[in-house]
């Protein structure tokens, strides 16, 4: 069954844009009066000046890897990030943990996690999917590079970034 969705019916002004084209030149004509009466800034000085102080608290930023207070990778390689990743910008290949590696509970950990911010999409999904707590997402909105290979962030860029996070890792955790 179709459903017929009805256009509204435009008057001559809105289908020459006037009215949009009013409320543009009502915001210019405010920010002109602002400053040529020092009625307060209207521009941030980039880079100089940065939203750092000013971000809210649910701002999703760079995704990143954390270690745990040991320095122990909390990534087990489950790929569930790389899965649920919409534009697929998370790439992993995991390898087994040596039998006789002191840490070994788990059977993997990544041997490459590359996560292509060129692509990424800031959605948060790959720190909600991660069941070992391994993947954070930095408040930073600053992320450069001069072609398309510095864009992707490897597994010791992500360490990098994303430090130590202190808690419950639950893969060393010897009740679960």
């Amino acid at each position: 069954m179709a459903i017929v969705v009805n256009r509204p019916k435009l008057t001559f002004a809105e289908k020459c844009y006037l009215p949009a084209i009013f409320a543009g030149l009502a915001i210019t004509w405010k920010h002109l009066k602002r400053a040529l009466f020092n009625k307060g800034i209207v521009t941030m000085q980039y880079p100089e000046e940065k939203w750092d102080a000013n971000l809210p608290d649910w701002y999703r930023g760079a995704p990143t890897l954390v270690v745990d207070e040991n320095g122990r990778e909390k990534c087990v390689s489950c790929q569930l990030c790389e899965f649920i990743c919409p534009p697929r910008a998370i790439t992993i290949k995991p390898m087994e943990i040596p039998e006789n590696d002191k840490w070994r509970k788990v059977e993997k950990r990544p041997e490459e996690f590359d996560i292509d911010m060129a692509r990424c999409i800031y959605c948060g999904l790959c720190e909600e999917v991660c069941p070992e707590e391994a993947i954070f997402l930095r408040k930073d909105y600053s992320i450069t590079g001069l072609n398309r290979a510095e864009m992707v962030h490897d597994k010791k860029t992500l360490y990098k970034l994303g430090g130590v996070m202190k808690g419950l890792t639950f893969k060393w955790n010897e009740l679960k």
